[in-house]
């Protein structure tokens, strides 16, 4: 699989760019940093910025017509809240401008055996998103063992869902390249995967993609695309 037309398994750093969504989700994230988020986004043509819901309106207004996609995190760090919520709050973050949508699955219920109720969790944020932004589901890899892994990616197909993530940020540990290639065999070549969650650099970006990540999630993106390391998300 390639996207925008680059090698995946050794994209150049100027490719590297339009696999990422150049990301600022901790809480004490400023107008001014989505400022300079944003600025960066146009500047390195990240695929996305990804920020959270009460900065999607700020984003789209600093990104119209840059071509730079916004998304945003629903259910978020967690996955805990309620269908309903889940499926309001993406309505209202697209509506705001949000083009994708990165929710993060109901862990304690796949833990629980509850996968009708995750996949219909998935099912309806799909249904919100249907037609108006792409729909990743986070994992949060950290907390699942390989099967349940798999589980994850099958109720997420099943279920609807453009893209599977690895990880919050938030949870244990991040993406790896061996969770990336599980992720890939069994969501198969139509499905993306993102990988979020310590990637800090092009090495390690690009590993990412050769084992099947589609979409890289990232705060050290600007350190990534210059050849540098950087720390955060």
């Amino acid at each position: 699989m390639t996207m925008n037309g680059t090698n995946r398994a050794n994209p150049s750093s100027d490719s590297l760019a339009a696999y990422i969504d150049h990301t600022a989700l901790k809480p004490e994230t400023s107008r001014d940093d989505i400022v300079r988020l944003c600025e960066e986004a146009k500047q390195y043509r990240f695929a996305t910025v990804c920020v959270n819901p009460y900065w999607v309106k700020t984003a789209a207004a600093l990104l119209a017509g840059s071509g730079v996609g916004i998304t945003t995190v629903i259910g978020f760090p967690l996955g805990a809240t309620s269908t309903f919520a889940k499926a309001a709050e993406a309505r209202d973050a697209i509506a705001a401008g949000a083009t994708e949508i990165d929710m993060v699955l109901n862990v304690g219920a796949l833990k629980s055996g509850l996968y009708e109720e995750v996949e219909r969790d998935i099912a309806r944020v799909a249904e919100a998103c249907e037609g108006a932004a792409v729909l990743k589901v986070i994992l949060e890899t950290g907390l699942l063992a390989d099967e349940e892994k798999v589980k994850a990616c099958e109720l997420c197909v099943a279920a609807g869902a453009d893209f599977v993530k690895t990880s919050t940020g938030f949870g244990p540990g991040g993406a790896t390249a061996d969770d990336i290639a599980l992720m890939r065999r069994t969501v198969g070549p139509d499905i993306g995967v993102k990988a979020s969650g310590g990637v800090r650099d092009a090495a390690t970006a690009r590993a990412m993609i050769a084992a099947g990540a589609t979409r890289i999630g990232a705060s050290a993106s600007i350190a990534i695309v210059s050849g540098g390391t950087g720390g955060g998300y």
